[in-house]
This record gives structure tokens, C-alpha cells and sequence, in this order.
């Protein structure tokens, strides 16, 4: 698989004084996936300009044998995990070996992605193909029929027992991880945790969808095994992240806020322990929390 095609190159010398959103001076360098923007900041009735740095978000475009299937809105970072954690978490292949390969080229305004699948994979995409753009706002834009837009998981995920101080441990490591959220204020995260909730990989993203895939990407990429962890998100939990993740086969997702209703009917049916509001010292268990240890 090649390298990801080279960023726009960022101003670094813009003054000196200035903090970011998460308190860093924004005259530091800033890791890729950013921007440098100078803004007005309005404060008890006074202004002065600040620097800022702002999350890039692009148009990426993933492209199988040469057809164009989804284009999402994304950060430009980590595009191989990204590919082939999408594919994975939609069911375009079974397992890494069939994504062959994965150029990133430059298109435009955006980037595509050049994947390269298996014939079996290919002709099974030909048939479902579909258009996902704006894939990263409700996940349903292009669908074509009501059974696409809300899919069952298709089978059970392995389930998954961890001890509730796990939960806490997870989220405030996810919390640490978020070096693109510090600086611009502006990203998701996503983190793949063992069972005791020490992180292995975490992905950032604009796109909390993305985000997600990312870090189903990047386990897969290094051979971790979804049955043994889980995932924990600084999003909602909605429909499509508790899909995305039992398609993955992982057991159990996290998420700081909330998840919607459907949400829930899909993990209770997938056997995914679904968490939500898990903040602190809390955490609201919403499926199978018979498999969290609250005394642990």
C-alpha cells in the first residue's frame, strides 16, 4: 500500500503568544490533518485576534476496481486505516486479506482511495452498490431502499466481559489520546481498548463515523483480536457505530453521550454490550450489562 498523499503545507510562524483551544500556542507546529487560521476572539465586551488551528476536512472518495462507492467527508489522516476499516465495518470484504491494495491520490478538491478487492468481494460490492454521500452527517444519505439503510448484524458477536472500572479507565485514556481535539476543538475520537480498558490505538477524526473506522482499521492492520477488546467513542452511539461495531466483531461499545433507540434494539440483537454516558465515575449500561462488573 503507498503513503498518503502529501498535505497542504502549513504557516507554523504565527506569532507568539496566542493560545489554542486546548491551551497550546498555535505558533507551535501542528501535527498534520490542520490548518493555522487567524480569528476575533470577543470576550466581557473586548476583542483581540488569536491564532487558531482548525481541522482539515476533505472529501475522500473510496473507489473499488476502479468504481467509485462512497465519498465522505474526513480528516486526511491515517487513510489506510480508514479504508480498509470501512470496508470491513460494511461488509464490502470479509477480512484484511481481501482489500489487495490502497493508493491515495490526489482528485480535485479531495482525495481518492485506490482500492484494490478480491473478484469475489468486487462482484458482491456490483451488486450492492449504492451511493453514500454525506455519509458522515446521518449515514443514510443515497440509500436506495429501506432494508440497506437499517441492516442487521449479521451474526452474534462474541460476548465480552470486563469490569466496570475498565470503562473509566478507557475513556480517560481515549480523553488523553485526542491530540487533534486539544489543538482545534473540532474532532471525534475513537479507541480500541484490551478487556482491563488499556488502550492499544486510538483514531481521530471530524466524522465520528470515520473516526470509528479508523481504529477498526488500524486493529486490523495489526492483528488485534476484536473478541478480546472493545471500543469506546467520544460520540453518541448511534445506529451505524453500534454496526459499524459489531460488524467488527467486537463485544461491548462506549460512548460518552447518549445512544438512540435504535441503537439499542441493534446491540441487544447483535449480543453488544452497549454503554453510554460513561463520564467519571459513571457509565449507564444499556444491553447485556450482565457482562459488566459493577464491583470492578
Amino acid at each position: 500500500m503507498t503513503a498518503t498523499a502529501p498535505l497542504p503545507a502549513r504557516d507554523h510562524d504565527r506569532g507568539d503568544a496566542a493560545l489554542g483551544p486546548g491551551g497550546s500556542s498555535a505558533a507551535e507546529a501542528g501535527p498534520a490533518g490542520t490548518q493555522p487560521a487567524t480569528a476575533l476572539q470577543v470576550m466581557a465586551g473586548q476583542g483581540r485576534r488569536r491564532e487558531e488551528w482548525l481541522a482539515e476536512e476533505w472529501p475522500v472518495a473510496m473507489v473499488y476496481n476502479g468504481i467509485s462507492h462512497a465519498v465522505m467527508l474526513a480528516s486526511p489522516l491515517d487513510l489506510e486505516d480508514f479504508a480498509l476499516g470501512f470496508s470491513l465495518s460494511e461488509g464490502l470484504i470479509d477480512r484484511p486479506e481481501d482489500l489487495l491494495d490502497c493508493e491515495v491520490e490526489a482528485s480535485g478538491p479531495g482525495l481518492a482511495l485506490q482500492l484494490r478487492v478480491t473478484l469475489r468481494c468486487f462482484m458482491r460490492l456490483k451488486e450492492r452498490r449504492r451511493t453514500l454521500a454525506g455519509r458522515t452527517g446521518c449515514g443514510l444519505c443515497g440509500t436506495e431502499s429501506l432494508s440497506e439503510a437499517v441492516r442487521p448484524v449479521p451474526r452474534p458477536v462474541a460476548p465480552l466481559r470486563v469490569p466496570a472500572a475498565a470503562l473509566q479507565r478507557a475513556m480517560a485514556a481515549l480523553d488523553a489520546a485526542q491530540q487533534l481535539q486539544r489543538l482545534t476543538g473540532a474532532t471525534h475520537a475513537a479507541g480500541w481498548f484490551d478487556a482491563d480498558g488499556r488502550l492499544r490505538l486510538a483514531r481521530e477524526d471530524v466524522g465520528r463515523h470515520n473516526a470509528l473506522d479508523k481504529v477498526i482499521g488500524a486493529a486490523a492492520r495489526a492483528g488485534l483480536d476484536p473478541a478480546q477488546s472493545f471500543v469506546a467513542v467520544t460520540s453518541r452511539a448511534s445506529y451505524e457505530m453500534v454496526y459499524k461495531a459489531a460488524h467488527a466483531g467486537l463485544g461491548l461499545l462506549a460512548a460518552v453521550s447518549a445512544p438512540t433507540a435504535l441503537a439499542v434494539r441493534t446491540a441487544e440483537a447483535a449480543g453488544l454490550v452497549l454503554a453510554g454516558f460513561v463520564r467519571e465515575d459513571r457509565a449507564t449500561l444499556y444491553t447485556h450489562a450482565g457482562r459488566v462488573d459493577a464491583g470492578g
